[in-house]
C-alpha cells in the first residue's frame, strides 16, 4: 500500500505546511522570516519566496535544538526509525510511511512484483538506504533478502541458490558480484535468474558502464535519485532521459546563490519540498546539481537530468555555473583529449574561460579544436576564450577539472 496521490499538490502542500507551521518551530520561523504563512502558497512562484534551507543550516539547527532542530511536526511516539547521516544529521522515519519514502515507485516502474526475489546489498546500519529500499521492495509484494554490503562470495552464492531476480547495489559492488560469480565457474548468465539491477550512480561514463553490463549479461539496469532527507526524489522511466520526480516531492532547480528557480535547460541546485506532514522539509537545498528537463502543469519540475555534481564544485563564469560533470562529459565525447582543466580568470572587466588540454600522442590540435569549442558550448552555453595544449607533465591525473582564479 502507498500514500494516495494528491489531486491538487498545491492544496496538499498548504495543508501539510499548515500542519507543520502549527507544530514545528523551525518551519514557522522559515515562513515568518519571509513574511508569509502556508495559506499564501498558491503557486510555485509563491513557494520560491521562501528561503532555501541548506543541509549545513539543518545541521546547525539540530545542534542548537537537538535532535531534530525544530523541524519535527509529529509526535515522538510516531517515530519508527531514526537514521544518522554524516554530520551527523538525524532523520526520523514515521510509522505512517508504508513505501520506504516513496521507493516503491522506483520498483513498480521497474516491473518488480510478487514473482521477484531481491538481494539488497545497501547498508542497514544507521543510514537510511538499506531500510528504505527494503520497505519499497516489500511494498511491491517482492521478497527481500537483506544482506548489506560486503561478503561478495556469500552473496554471489545467494544469487545462485535463492534464484535472485533483482539486485540492489552500488555499481562497483555489483561488478564485484558478477566477477565473483564468474570466478566460481558460473560465467554464463543462463545459469542465473537475475533479470534486473538497481544501481547506484557514479561520476564518469556511468551510463556507458550500464549499457555494457546490459549487453554482456542480458540484464536490465535501473536507477533512482534519492537522499537521506527525502528518500526517493526521482526514478527512471523507459525511453526517457534523467529522473521523473515522484508525486509527493516538489522540485525546483535554483540558482545556488540566490535560490531563484531557473528555466528548464539551465543547470542549478536541486531544491525539494515534501508533501509529508511529519518531517515537512520545505525548499530544502540538496546540494546536488542538475537541470530541469520537463515541467508539471502546477509549475514544478517533473523530470530532471542525471546529476552533474555538487554545488560547492561549481565555478561561475558570466553568470552561468560550470560543473566538473561538464568537463567529464566533454572528455567522454572527445577521446583524443586525454585530460582537461578549465580555468576562469578576470581580464579587465570580463571573465575569461581557458581550457588547458592534453592530447593523445599523434592527435592534431587543429582537427580537434573546433569540435572542442562546439562541445563545450553545447554543455555549458558558454564560449571558450582560449584553448591551450600542454604536455601531460603539466597537468597531472589528479589535477582539478575546474579552477577559479577570478579573485587571484
Amino acid at each position: 500500500m502507498t500514500h494516495p496521490l494528491p489531486v491538487d499538490r498545491l492544496d496538499a502542500l498548504r495543508a501539510a505546511q499548515q500542519y507543520a507551521y502549527d507544530r514545528a518551530p523551525a518551519i514557522r520561523d522559515i515562513y515568518e522570516r519571509a513574511g508569509l504563512t502556508p495559506q499564501d502558497i498558491r503557486s510555485a512562484a509563491d513557494l520560491a519566496r521562501l528561503p532555501v534551507t541548506s543541509k549545513d543550516a539543518l545541521l546547525d539547527c539540530q545542534r542548537k535544538a537537538p535532535p531534530f532542530g525544530g523541524f519535527l511536526a509529529a509526535n515522538e511516539a510516531a517515530i519508527r526509525h531514526i537514521f544518522v547521516s554524516p554530520g551527523p544529521i538525524y532523520e526520523p522515519r514515521l510509522n505512517d510511511d508504508q513505501d520506504g519514502h516513496g521507493f516503491a515507485h522506483c520498483f513498480w516502474r521497474a516491473g518488480l512484483g510478487p514473482q521477484d526475489r531481491v538481494l539488497n546489498t545497501w547498508s542497514y546500519h544507521l543510514v537510511p538506504a538499506g531500510v528504505l529500499l527494503d520497505q519499497g521492495i516489500a511494498a511491491t509484494g517482492a521478497t527481500v533478502i537483506p544482506c548489506g554490503p560486503g561478503g561478495a562470495e556469500q552473496q554471489a552464492q545467494l544469487i545462485l541458490e535463492l534464484g535472485i531476480t533483482c539486485v540492489c547495489a552500488s555499481t562497483a559492488f555489483f561488478i564485484t558480484l558478477i566477477h565473483t560469480l564468474e570466478q566460481l565457474g558460473h560465467a554464463l548468465p543462463a545459469a542465473w535468474k537475475l533479470r534486473s539491477v538497481l544501481l547506484g550512480g557514479e561520476m564518469g561514463d556511468w551510463m556507458g558502464k550500464r549499457r555494457e553490463l546490459e549487453s554482456r549479461y542480458g540484464i536490465k539496469t535501473f536507477s533512482a535519485y534519492a537522499t537521506g532527507d527525502f528518500g526517493l526524489i526521482g526514478y527512471e522511466e523507459a525511453e526517457l532521459d534523467g529522473y521523473t520526480v515522484q508525486p509527493r516531492r516538489l522540485v525546483q532547480i535554483c540558482d545556488p546563490q540566490s535560490g531563484i528557480p531557473l528555466p528548464l535547460g539551465e543547470t542549478g541546485e536541486v531544491v525539494v519540498t515534501t508533501l509529508d506532514r511529519g518531517w515537512p522539509l520545505v525548499r530544502f537545498g540538496t546540494g546536488d546539481v542538475a537541470e530541469g528537463i520537463a515541467a508539471s502543469t502546477d509549475g514544478f519540475v517533473r523530470r530532471i537530468s542525471l546529476l552533474k555534481g555538487r554545488v560547492g564544485q561549481a565555478v561561475k563564469a558570466r553568470e552561468i555555473f560550470i560543473y566538473p560533470r561538464n568537463i567529464e562529459t566533454l572528455l567522454m565525447q572527445l577521446p583524443r583529449v586525454l585530460r582537461a582543466q578549465v580555468v576562469v580568470t578576470n581580464r579587465g572587466h570580463r571573465e575569461t574561460i581557458t581550457l588547458r588540454g592534453v592530447l593523445q600522442p599523434g592527435a592534431a590540435a587543429a582537427e580537434i579544436e573546433k569540435e572542442l569549442l562546439d562541445c563545450f558550448k553545447q554543455h555549458t552555453r558558454l564560449k571558450l576564450d582560449a584553448v591551450e595544449w600542454i604536455s601531460a607533465d603539466d597537468l597531472t591525473v589528479d589535477a582539478p577539472l575546474l579552477v577559479d582564479r577570478k579573485n587571484v
